[in-house]
């Protein structure tokens, strides 16, 4: 099976200041997850479980595809 190329991207660093400055702590608390982790899913160093995901959307009072996209390489 080949290795298929694509990177989740995600808008959740312009969401926390658009919701008036939302730390990556008061995220990570919110979701359930450590300000670490927001941290590696900002930078797209990580991408988060689909269920992490979902709940990040959820915080935002966003759909799942407004907070990631799925970009080819």
């Amino acid at each position: 099976m080949g290795k298929r190329g694509g990177l989740i991207r995600n808008r959740i660093r312009d969401l926390r200041e658009q919701v008036g400055g939302m730390t990556q702590q008061e995220l990570a608390d919110a979701v359930g997850i450590t300000r670490q982790t927001v941290n590696a899913i900002e930078a797209n160093k990580y991408s988060p479980s689909l269920e992490v995901a979902f709940e990040i959307a959820r915080v935002f009072k966003r759909p799942l595809e407004q907070v990631f996209q799925y970009a080819e390489q």
